[in-house]
């Protein structure tokens, strides 16, 4: 083997696969794969492998089934979990085995069309791409098969590129996306961590307006919603963070949408003012900090951090596979913040290499934020660390936020309760 990565961020497309559907109230995954694949993936996804609150069916397949294949065995699993689960949607995700044999699992699932039941097959063999391929898949097979048009709704708006798991604070996080979003007067399908999240992409296609936080991500969805509903999206790369960003971030989605432009100032100035009574206890120390995360994290944080705070971002390590063709704008964005200079760019994934980088900056920097694996080089450098990317594995997390305008104040709690 000539490459390898120590301590990978993501997984296969069969885990983004399982924790996309994972975050979906009432969508149960019914894995085509081998056990160990099985267990891996929810292992990484926390999802509740054969059982518990997301049941995740398998067919757990063996070496009976590679050589003379596992159609039959799916059929049965998908059967038996239509007799024993209750959801709203079924969605048979296939492994690296079902991919490599040919099992034709499309033609299965349409055996059960007929049977009440809405079923669904998604390939997402491992070696296909990673955990945000899964993702993107996944996401765009739902809106392909679920999303109906009834009427437009003037103040609906599809909310994504914000990915489960990936993003240690998502359910927090969607939550102040809605309530920021709503004081404006827009509802917001987040699809995810919601009791009406199968519905939401049910009636997907009502919505005036996508907004999308990924830079690079679900470009394959927008089209589609664009080609079948005629939705335009709105594109805000990066996290909004902070009043700074977020008050753009409504003043873009007011503007675009119609709204009464006073309402949105009104709230602007209204959300800015509680934030504002906080920050007299913020933070009054200067940092000078390597960022580490998948590129949403690392403009998002930066921005605030930069422009809110008034710390200095020495160096920026993003560690998703950001195309070519959109590193630029991403460059440029951090290369435009409130700072005297911008920070170094980096793209990379490997534990070992970044490692190897924050080395060779230690003499500027004070603070690394980053993911649980960074916690490591930090203490080697006695140097503040403070986790807010994926992988986190030091702290447990339900409805924490980073984000908007409350979610910057428990990053700024996070920060002082890790200096």
């Amino acid at each position: 083997m000539r490459n390898f990565v120590e301590n990978p961020r993501v997984s296969c497309s069969l885990s983004g696969g399982l924790g996309t559907l994972g975050a979906i109230y009432r969508a149960i995954p019914i894995l085509h794969a081998g056990p160990g694949c099985g267990i891996q993936a929810s292992i990484g996804t926390q999802i509740d492998y054969l059982g518990g609150g997301t049941g995740c069916p398998s067919t757990n397949t063996y070496e009976k089934e590679v050589i003379f294949g596992g159609e039959q065995r799916l059929r049965e699993t998908i059967q038996g979990t239509l007799d024993v689960i209750d959801a709203d949607v079924y969605v048979v995700l296939s492994g690296c085995t079902a991919g490599i044999i040919g099992d034709d699992i499309q033609s299965v699932v349409e055996e059960f069309q007929d049977s009440g039941h809405t079923v669904l097959a998604i390939e997402t063999a491992g070696f296909k791409g990673d955990t945000y391929y899964g993702y993107s898949v996944t996401m765009l097979a739902l809106f392909k098969h679920l999303a109906q048009k009834t009427v437009t709704e003037e103040k609906t708006v599809n909310l994504f590129g914000l990915v489960p798991n990936l993003d240690i604070t998502s359910n927090g996080d969607f939550e102040e996306l809605v309530r920021v979003l709503g004081r404006i007067g827009v509802n917001a399908n987040t699809f995810f961590y919601i009791p009406d999240g199968v519905e939401q992409f049910r009636h997907a296609g009502n919505a005036a307006l996508n907004i999308n936080l990924s830079p690079w991500l679900l470009s394959n969805v927008e089209a589609l919603l664009q080609s079948s509903f005629g939705i335009q999206t709105l594109h805000y790369p990066g996290l909004p963070v902070g009043p700074t960003a977020t008050s753009d971030f409504l003043r873009k989605v007011g503007e675009t949408l119609g709204i009464d432009k006073a309402l949105v100032e009104r709230v602007i100035r209204e959300e800015e003012d509680y934030v504002y009574r906080y920050y007299e206890h913020a933070l009054r120390e200067l940092y000078r900090y390597i960022i580490v995360g998948d590129v949403n994290t690392v403009l998002g944080y930066s921005r605030y951090l930069t422009n809110d705070v008034g710390q200095v971002a020495y160096a920026a390590i993003i560690t998703d596979q950001l195309p070519q063709s959109k590193r630029a704008a991403v460059e440029e964005e951090l290369s435009h913040l409130e700072y005297g200079k911008p920070p170094k760019i980096f793209y990379e994934n490997d534990k070992f290499k970044i490692s190897e980088i924050i080395r060779e900056h230690e003499d500027f920097i004070n603070l690394i934020l980053g993911s649980s694996y960074e916690k490591e080089i930090a203490s080697e450098l006695d140097t503040f660390h403070v986790t807010l990317s994926y992988p986190c594995t030091d702290q447990h997390i339900l409805n924490k936020s980073h984000i908007g305008y409350r979610g910057c104040l428990t990053l700024i709690e996070d920060m002082y309760n890790n200096l």
